[in-house]
C-alpha cells in the first residue's frame, strides 16, 4: 500500500530550515537548480534520491523537505525515500514547490532569464517527431506509424531507465551551453 506523503507550507518549511530542524533538497535537474533555487536548498536530482544517505550528510531523525518546481517530483522523491529509508527521516514535500515559495514572496537565488529545460525541449522535439510520423503514416507511407511507435518506445525506455539520448544530444546544443 502506498504511503501518504506529508506536505509542508512554504512559510513553515522556511522556519524549519532557518532553525536547523530540516534540510531542504531540490530534486530538479542540475540546470534547473543553477538557473533558480531556494538559497539553503541542496541539489539532488530525483534520479539520485536513493543515494541520499551516501551523497549528503543528513542525520537520522532529521526532517527532509523535498522541493521541485510545483510539487510532482517532490512527491515522487518522498515516496522513494520513504520506501528505501523507512522511518530514518521525517519526509515532507514542499507544497507547490518553488513556484509556491516565490508566490509567498520568499527569496530565491540565481534568477536568470527563463529558458526551456531539457525535459521540455525533449517533449517538444519528440512531440513534433511523433506528429510528423503519424501524418506521414496517413499521407505518405504506413511506415510513418512504425516510426511514431519507435519514438513512443524510446520515451518509455527513457522513463523507465532514466537515460535519454535526446536529452544528452540537446544538452550539447549551443543554446544549452552555459556561458562559463
Amino acid at each position: 500500500m502506498k504511503q501518504e506523503v506529508k506536505t509542508v507550507a512554504p512559510r513553515n518549511a522556511r522556519e524549519w530550515i532557518a532553525s536547523g530542524e530540516a534540510v531542504l533538497i531540490d530534486v530538479r535537474e542540475p540546470e534547473e537548480f543553477r538557473s533558480e533555487h531556494i538559497a539553503s536548498a541542496l541539489s539532488l536530482p530525483l534520479s539520485e534520491v536513493g543515494n541520499l544517505t551516501r551523497v549528503l550528510s543528513v542525520p537520522a531523525g532529521c526532517k527532509v523537505v523535498f522541493q521541485c518546481l510545483k510539487g510532482g517530483r517532490g512527491q515522487q522523491a518522498c515516496e522513494r525515500l520513504a520506501a528505501e529509508a523507512g522511518s530514518r527521516y521525517q519526509v515532507f514535500n514542499l507544497e507547490g514547490g518553488i513556484a509556491a515559495w516565490k508566490a509567498e514572496g520568499l527569496p530565491v537565488v540565481g534568477v536568470t532569464a527563463p529558458r526551456l529545460t531539457i525535459f521540455r525541449q525533449v517533449q517538444i522535439a519528440v512531440g513534433f517527431l511523433v506528429l510528423l510520423s503519424v501524418l506521414a503514416g496517413f499521407f505518405l507511407t504506413p511506415a510513418g506509424f512504425v516510426v511514431a511507435g519507435l519514438f513512443g518506445a524510446a520515451l518509455a525506455f527513457a522513463g523507465i531507465s532514466g537515460w535519454c539520448g535526446m536529452a544528452i544530444l540537446l544538452n550539447r546544443m549551443p543554446w544549452n551551453r552555459s556561458a562559463a
